[in-house]
């Protein structure tokens, strides 16, 4: 089989491609080159987060070399920039907190990334994520590709594949999805794949140095201003650095002092440039709205109410709730409140281990 392996020169994608390899495929290796950002300081510009950086590229490349197969850098700089930089800031601007890695695998690792295995005459592509995919077969003997999650629940990447469609899964490999992260250690080390010592693992948003976004967004959005923090009662209790630094569900950060009770982002106003904070337990909420939904193996009925797990960012729980689907648009009922029900973040809905489908939280 002709595999396109996207290569990041990290661990994960240099184990797959010596398991792929090993299995006897005809494997490529390939490194989109994404976007840098040209207002960073320079002095972050040279050791990015990236994994698209001098180091990863000549990392990724000796990789190949060792296996003897081919290994290519593309330019998606221009397609990331326009698909994810631009969304990720114009969602900002609106008071919303986007999942630019959602958008990305997408857009971007599974879609331009198929249209260049389609150049090259691949069956499959492949890539180091931490999710599985599985066959069953419906009532008429047709197969359904099912999108699980990955085994090591510490790494399970699942939250930020809902998208993926039949099409897509059944031209996907994900070799990692049954193993361990330790276990890729131990591969790596069986294998060869030398580990700098300075190795991180790529971690959150690649595309600013900072730890935070909120220096990038600083550098973009020239408008943003300062504003109120009230309580949800309307007492002014702080001030805001301004709108878009902040997320429901924060609380560390906020820079308000005196107060002897913790209190947490409940929402955003955008047209009075306000924050709006709650003392723990009363910043929980019950309903999420969703749009632009997407379903990766079927879909429930509209208009009837189906139950499911549910997670509104990718570090919760799954927790049970109820669905009510309207064709275009969604609403989910948790069973028991929850926090961080943040508008842009994506409401993932699982039957179990299996990832049913999502959509972009929205206000009501």
């Amino acid at each position: 089989m002709r595999i396109l392996l996207a290569m990041s020169g990290g661990v994960d994608s240099s184990v797959a491609a010596h398991l792929l390899t090993a299995q006897g495929h005809d494997v490529i290796g390939m490194m989109m080159k994404l976007w840098t950002d040209p207002l960073a300081p320079q002095e972050l510009r040279g050791n990015p987060k990236s994994c698209c950086s001098v180091e990863h590229i000549q990392r990724a490349r000796s990789v190949c070399q060792s296996l003897g197969i081919p290994f290519y850098v593309v330019d998606a700089e221009e397609a990331f920039r326009s698909v994810v930089i631009e969304s990720f800031l114009r969602d900002h601007e609106k008071g919303e907190t986007p999942n630019p890695c959602i958008l990305c695998n997408k857009e971007i690792k599974f879609g331009f990334l198929l249209r260049k295995a389609e150049e090259l005459n691949c069956d499959h592509i492949a890539t180091g994520h931490y999710v599985r995919i599985a066959e069953e077969k419906d009532m008429d003997s047709c197969i359904r590709y099912l999108l699980l999650e990955g085994i090591d629940n510490s790494k399970d990447q699942s939250y930020f594949l809902y998208t993926l469609t039949q099409e897509r899964l059944q031209k996907i490999i994900f070799p990692l999805g049954n193993m361990y992260k330790e276990d890729v250690y131990a591969l790596a080390q069986n294998f060869g794949i030398p580990i700098p010592e300075s190795y991180r693992e790529t971690q959150d948003v690649c595309f600013y140095p900072e730890k935070t976004k909120d220096a990038f967004l600083r550098r973009y959005l020239k408008e943003m201003a300062e504003g109120d923090i009230c309580t949800e009662e309307g007492t002014k209790i702080g001030r805001h650095k301004g709108l878009p630094l902040y997320t429901i569900g924060q609380r560390k950060g906020l820079g308000i002092g005196g107060l002897t009770i913790p209190l947490h982002v409940t929402r955003k106003d955008p047209e009075t440039n306000t924050v709006y904070v709650a003392e723990s337990g009363k910043d929980l909420g019950s309903t999420v709205f969703a749009h632009s939904l997407s379903w990766t193996s079927w879909s429930p009925r509209e208009k009837q109410k189906s139950r499911f797990l549910g997670k509104v960012h990718s570090t919760a729980q799954k927790k049970p709730g109820t669905l009510e689907y309207g064709g275009s648009t969604a609403e989910f009922m948790f069973d028991e409140p929850q926090r961080g029900i943040s508008p842009g973040q994506a409401l993932v809905l699982y039957r179990g281990e299996e990832v049913v489908g999502g959509g972009t939280i929205a206000t009501r």
